[in-house]
């Protein structure tokens, strides 16, 4: 097994059907961005890239697959060779975003991105446009976004503003999403920071360089800084142990609205004192153990990004994991962190 990225670069799915407004959320990252650099796979149903046309010249790096679906066009190795394109060290890139075609499964394209062996990319979740005027209609045409929408880490409700009203289809989206983030949205802006982190950068943006199987026309349409949904960041410390078996059942209970979490956690039980890194996005947990820096405090410290997060609740959750002695813990009780262990 090759060495573990000491960062790795979160790869964010883009799905929805035809219309839902999938292409001009991605225009609206690449134009807020927060300096983070961004790669895209841009996935065209047909022969003609229209919708890779439309981001090309924004992107820091870009592979379009056109005249095919891209869960059927690839299989795991595939879409490894393409992440790795765009995860190469030269590229300097921070987050790679797949825009699936229309007709893509996102389940597949999930299945794909946890495939990859290649250490310096991880899954960045599903995200799920979904148009509200149309969703009736859509779900009585493709009664499979029921469960598209299970599979979500993110849902983006766009063109809430052509509703007088959308609460009660808002009230389905939840339901059927299971707990995410609904982001209701106008135009598809929503706030980058739920889906990566931002970047200060003092040197200009550097001149994009595409990678494509196909000629891209560099349009460099200039578009305004929309104002957009803003995410909620909850933070969490201790410095008392966090309890194995009681932190990993908040885990398994997370909060509704919740996103992203991402720190450190320290469970100071014997034998397992080392820091553990954790990372999470929807269901998806990762988690790395490496040995406290030297001045480093021994603590837990967690950030939660999320839509609608009780920050109350969230550190009263958090705070009945704390143990004042951690022993107390028998040994079974790291095995289900130590399951999610690199």
């Amino acid at each position: 097994m090759g060495l573990v990225a000491k960062n790795r670069i979160p790869v964010v799915i883009v799905a929805g059907f035809l219309g839902s407004g999938k292409t001009t959320l991605l225009n609206h990252l690449l134009n807020n961005s927060e300096g983070a650099r961004i790669g895209v796979v841009v996935n065209d149903f047909g022969s003609v890239g229209i919708d890779a046309m439309s981001v090309a010249g924004q992107v820091d790096s870009m592979v379009s697959l056109s005249n095919g679906c891209l869960c059927c066009a690839v299989d795991a190795r595939g879409m490894d060779n393409l992440l790795s394109r765009l995860a190469r060290p030269s590229a300097r890139i921070d987050v790679i975003v797949v825009e699936a075609s229309g007709l893509a499964e996102p389940r597949e394209l999930i299945r794909l991105v946890l495939a990859s062996t290649d250490q310096r990319v991880e899954y960045g979740g599903l995200v799920e446009v979904v148009d509200t005027v149309e969703f009736e209609s859509t779900r009585a045409r493709h009664p499979e976004l029921d469960q598209h929408l299970a599979y979500a880490d993110l849902v983006v409700l766009n063109k809430t503003d052509r509703l007088d009203d959308f609460s009660d289809i808002l009230a389905i989206v939840r339901k059927l999403s299971g707990g995410k983030p609904v982001v209701p949205a106008v135009h598809a802006r929503i706030d980058p920071k739920l889906l990566f982190d931002g970047h200060a950068r003092p040197e200009p943006r550097d001149v994009a360089r595409q990678l494509s199987f196909d000629e891209l026309d560099d349009l460099g349409d200039n578009h305004e800084h929309h104002a957009h949904a803003a995410y909620d960041s909850v933070e969490f410390t201790s410095e008392l142990p966090l309890h194995p078996r009681r932190f990993m059942a908040f885990l398994d209970d997370r909060p509704a609205g919740l996103y992203r979490m991402k720190g450190f956690v320290y469970f100071g039980l014997e034998g397992h004192k080392q820091k553990f890194t954790v990372h999470t996005v929807g269901n998806y947990l990762r988690v790395e153990r490496s040995a406290w820096a030297r001045g480093q405090a021994r603590e837990t410290t967690l950030v939660m990004i999320g839509m609608g997060l009780d920050p109350g609740f969230v550190r009263a959750a958090l705070d009945a994991c704390v143990t004042a002695e951690p022993d107390e813990a028998d040994a079974q009780a790291m095995l289900r962190v130590l399951r999610y262990v690199e």
